[in-house]
């Protein structure tokens, strides 16, 4: 013990650590029958640090090209110590990391967090929803396996189907008019490279918005008096439940990773004729599924297309939802909004259902 307190004396000699302890003892986290939904946040945070730490791991054998890419995911899983499970940790972390922040996200959003003056808040944590799913597209394509590129040819096809800049954009992700090694190589950049560094500068901006502001306060909580209130201190109180939270989560994931482990499959062949039920991963399912119960034509426009717009329509005034959302924050219940989420996460559940069975 003497170690550890003399260790911290030295430190915060330098660094004044009893500044920032008082700071967060200073922050209080408000107490109410949902305060379950702000450990959410945590978590995707938990998962992105894991993302971070097994893809650090990976890279350290990982060849990013078409000759290798396959090879040195069996390398991986063969050869190096526990290789296989470094590497079904990161696939784990990484769909549990979108389920956590598409949580995240919709608690936010009923809890009507977005509200002034967290506005900037709702939208970069908006921002780094879309990257994840980016990381997700991303990443899938990297083990250079037949499901994975067939799957990234239907995915950039779609890309290529948005109206105006759809060509464009599908050659920028692709490298070059078909998918090949140079799509590979153009992602995995994307991957460990781009993504990752936007992301951060995102995370940055988020977490010291919500330090700044602390935590959002549901409607009815507000409008309690100040006497009325129950808070609890986010150090070390709230932040001690945080990671014993991040500690169960640990367990559950390496159990996952153990008992149902990654699979490679077989290597991609560009000249082989796509295997039948190629699907996307399950976070885009839901919009995969919905294009294909879209007409092949809808008055004098593709149904396709027509499905695109609709799906960027929405995507657009959900990141914007704080702007045109003016009733809730006047402090009223806006019963709208309700309805709008409600329908979003029934869609989202049952068009993944229906896909996934399909």
């Amino acid at each position: 013990m003497n170690i550890i307190k003399n260790l911290y004396n030295w430190i915060d000699e330098r660094v004044k650590l009893e500044d920032l302890v008082n700071f967060l003892g200073k922050k209080y986290v408000p107490v109410h029958r949902n305060s379950v939904w702000y450990y959410f946040g945590g978590v995707s945070l938990f998962f992105f640090i894991i993302q971070v730490v097994t893809g650090i791991l990976l890279l350290f054998y990982y060849k990013g090209s078409a000759d290798l890419a396959f090879e040195s995911i069996q390398f991986i899983m063969s050869k190096v110590q526990f290789g296989w499970l470094i590497r079904s940790i990161h696939s784990w972390a990484a769909n549990l990391f979108i389920l956590a922040a598409f949580i995240h996200m919709f608690s936010v959003y009923f809890e009507k967090s977005y509200r002034k003056p967290r506005e900037i808040t709702w939208v970069t944590g908006m921002l780094m929803f879309f990257l994840a799913l980016g990381f997700g597209f991303s990443g899938y394509l990297l083990p250079w396996n037949e499901l994975a590129f067939f799957a990234t040819k239907v995915g950039t096809d779609i890309a290529g189907a948005v109206p105006l800049i759809g060509e464009t954009l599908k050659i920028f992700l692709r490298g070059g008019e078909e998918v090949t090694g140079a799509t590979l190589s153009r992602l995995f950049g994307f991957h460990v490279a781009l993504l990752p560094g936007i992301f951060t500068a995102l995370l940055t901006i988020h977490l010291l918005l919500v330090q700044r502001q602390g935590m959002s306060e549901p409607l009815r909580v507000e409008a309690l008096k100040q006497s009325e209130k129950k808070t609890m201190p986010f150090f070390p109180n709230f932040l001690l439940r945080d990671l014993l939270l991040w500690l169960l989560i640990l367990n559950v994931l390496a159990i996952l990773a153990v008992f149902f482990p990654s699979e490679l499959g077989r290597k991609a062949d560009l000249f082989a004729s796509a295997p039948a039920g190629i699907k996307p991963e399950w976070y885009f399912l839901f919009m995969f599924q919905t294009l294909k119960y879209i007409p092949a034509h809808l008055l004098i426009f593709e149904g396709e297309v027509v499905g695109i717009l609709l799906f960027m329509v929405a995507g657009v005034l959900w990141l914007l939802v704080p702007f045109w959302d003016t009733k809730s924050s006047k402090g009223q219940q806006n019963r709208l909004i309700n309805y709008l989420g409600l329908f979003a996460v029934i869609f989202i559940i049952v068009l993944t259902i229906l896909g996934w069975i399909a």
